[in-house]
């Protein structure tokens, strides 16, 4: 019989995995961002830190705000000004996950030393596991927990709390609401895209608009691009509403750090998940 030369790796597979950090049922992430998070509390910058561990500045801010709106608290704070141009620091609860991930990591690595002798036959799994870990492409996810659910004659309106004394509205039908287990106390991620997100600014305005959904912030971040802006707004609480809306609508509203803005968007376009 001739040799199988179809390009199909034939090297025997092991045993292997990673830790990935949860508060709870609340996916923080695993070994890069809790990396990121010490080369952060190392260089007292994000532009530094993201530089340490081989990504993006983008990327370094997309983890920042992903982190701090699913721990619901706030884990990396940056400041402004002064003549250094401010600097970002880490509280003392982000430095806590760093130590705890560490020691977790050194006990997991042993494990997996003792475990690789026993592993058989798993490639099919590992195959499943490949497909069901899927991530969103939704720009905005917020941790929170419902607070109320509305029925109605097709869909329900479930509202949920976000850490900061936020609520965000999501509507969806009374199958999702069963499927999904939703009650009052649940918990469970809302999704919304940027491009879903309106801002408006904070004179009264926002009142008049017909979106259900209505988050007041400050302007953390504002990011240029070719024809769009990425406008991220801080909550109360350190969750962050993020939008994708053109350079001129930025120059129309002044947009610029310090700023209060109103971000809103509908309840149609929020999607609730919760964890498996």
């Amino acid at each position: 019989m001739t040799p199988d030369n179809n390009g199909t790796s034939h090297d025997s597979l092991q045993f292997g995995g990673s830790v990935w950090f949860q508060s709870g049922e609340r996916a923080l992430g695993g070994a890069q961002r809790i990396a990121l998070l010490a080369a952060i509390g190392e260089t007292g910058s994000i532009t530094s830190g993201a530089k340490a561990v081989g990504i993006s500045y983008k990327a370094a801010w997309d983890a920042v705000d992903a982190m701090n709106n699913l721990a619901g608290e706030t884990l990396v704070i940056r400041s402004t000004g002064g003549k250094g141009g401010g600097g970002t620091r880490l509280t003392p609860r982000a430095l806590t996950l760093i130590e705890t991930f560490r020691a977790v990591d050194r006990e997991h690595r042993l494990f997996l030393e003792r475990a690789g002798a026993a592993i058989a036959g798993f490639p099919e799994d590992w195959q499943l596991i490949g497909r069901i870990g899927m991530k969103t492409s939704a720009r905005n996810q917020w941790y929170g927990k419902v607070s109320a659910i509305q029925r109605g004659t097709v869909n329900d309106e479930i509202s949920l709390a976000l850490p900061g004394g936020q609520t965000v509205v999501a509507v969806v039908t009374h199958e999702s609401t069963e499927t999904l287990g939703l009650a009052v106390d649940a918990e469970a991620v809302a999704l919304v895209k940027a491009s879903s997100v309106l801002l408006v600014a904070d004179d009264g305005a926002a009142e008049r608009l017909s979106t259900r959904n209505r988050l007041r912030g400050t302007v953390s971040a504002v990011q240029r691009g070719a024809v769009n802006a990425e406008v991220s707004l801080t909550l109360d609480g350190g969750a962050v509403v993020t939008a994708v809306v053109t350079n001129e609508s930025v120059d129309e509203l002044g947009i610029a750090e310090g700023q209060t803005l109103v971000a809103a968007f509908k309840a149609s376009s929020v999607i609730l998940g919760v964890t498996a």
